[in-house]
């Protein structure tokens, strides 16, 4: 699921949730919903975590068909 990639990402990158909330803007306990997927971020917060955490949109997996 997508937060577990959140997740992954976010601990491979090094950061806390504080921390990645502060880059991206989002609040922390909305980070912490996305990782335990009882929420599903716009596509404005996936792009804001993703240039966050410095990957590609297109390796959420959401781009594929």
């Amino acid at each position: 699921m997508l937060g577990d990639e959140l997740r992954k990402a976010r601990q491979k990158a090094g950061l806390s949730q504080e921390e990645l909330s502060f880059r991206a803007k989002i609040d922390r306990t909305y980070i912490t919903m996305l990782e335990h997927d009882k929420k599903s971020p716009t596509l404005d917060v996936l792009f804001r975590l993703c240039d966050a955490l410095g990957v590609p949109a297109s390796r959420t997996g959401l781009t594929h068909h």
